[in-house]
């Protein structure tokens, strides 16, 4: 019988190989090896691997407090923009990008969405909430309570925009390799071979994925900016993205934290970010299942020892 949704199944450690589920692919970064697989357009899998250094002889910056977390972060926004795009492009035949103008003419395109993407976010998730809460007199001097409202403000927008997102064919499909990418990770976490028919009965639910980094970064955020004096729409919002190196390396501790202990605090920590997933992880089909194996395959260590988290 298949476990449910919500447990590990037969979790025997924690690894460290994590994954970004892409357009119509999933990237996987392991102690020694990323790697990339997509579907093309022809039905076959494309697999890209790249050394990493994420393991014992790692850099001092991805090893310290609070630093880590901003490395990690900032590193995955990058990675995240490079692999997306690059497998945007596998999805392209020669005609579409003729039709399109040419190579440089669909990165250009790209680039542009990726900017415009970057300015709606801020719009929406550190601007909005705080001009909409200080619409309101009663708050407004109150800092305490208005960082309170503003948090709930802020986490309201997100979920409502993930569900939306949710709802178009495109990302549901990417929410479904979010799924396969969680589920392969668990089989590898079970020491059961990377099968497809051992993968579709994991959970598709982790407690160390960037949706629950997300929702820990917005909690955070509420905590450190009750501390703040500011009141002023404008200075509220320069003070959060200045803050914002702290309130992400807290969360990355926060969030390790949760990946190696099961009490009741981690479990509570963990509980948003979980129920998060419902939405930003769908069940994948077997193809999908495939992909999330061919990338995660390179990313496995020889040595165990290795990939223990």
């Amino acid at each position: 019988m298949a476990k449910k949704d919500c447990s590990p199944c037969g979790e025997k450690f924690r690894s460290k190989i994590g994954g970004q589920a892409l357009i119509e692919g999933i990237m996987m970064l392991g102690p020694d090896k990323g790697a990339m697989a997509c579907r093309l357009p022809d039905g076959t899998i494309d697999l890209e691997t790249w050394d990493e250094n994420n393991g014992k002889n790692a850099p001092w910056y991805k090893k310290v407090p609070l630093v880590r977390g901003v490395y990690g972060f900032v590193s995955s926004l990058v990675r995240g923009y490079k692999y997306t795009m690059k497998s945007a492009d596998k999805q392209l035949t020669e005609e579409d990008k003729a039709d399109a103008g040419g190579e440089k003419a669909t990165d250009a395109i790209m680039a542009v969405g990726s900017v415009l993407g970057l300015v709606l976010a801020l719009g929406l998730f550190v601007f909005l909430p705080k001009w909409i809460v200080g619409l309101i007199p009663a708050v407004a001097e109150h800092r305490i309570v208005r960082s309170v409202l503003e948090g709930v403000v802020k986490i309201a927008i997100f979920v409502g925009y993930m569900y939306f997102l949710s709802l178009t064919k495109d990302i549901k499909r990417q929410y479904m390799y979010h799924g396969a990418e969680h589920k392969t990770i668990a089989c590898h976490e079970a020491e059961l071979p990377l099968t497809v028919e051992n993968i579709r009965v994991q959970s598709r639910f982790h407690k160390r994925c960037g949706t629950s980094f997300i929702f820990i970064v917005l909690l955070v955020s509420i905590f450190v900016m009750c501390f703040v004096p500011f009141t002023v729409t404008w200075q509220r919002v320069t003070a959060s993205l200045v803050l914002l190196p702290l309130v992400v390396g807290i969360s990355y501790e926060f969030i390790r934290l949760a990946g190696t202990r099961d009490n009741l605090f981690t479990r509570i920590l963990s509980a948003p970010g979980l129920a998060m997933q419902r939405i930003t992880t769908k069940e994948p089909d077997d193809s999908m299942i495939e992909i999330a194996i061919a990338a995660m395959t390179p990313c496995i260590p020889a040595d165990k020892a290795d990939d223990v988290w």
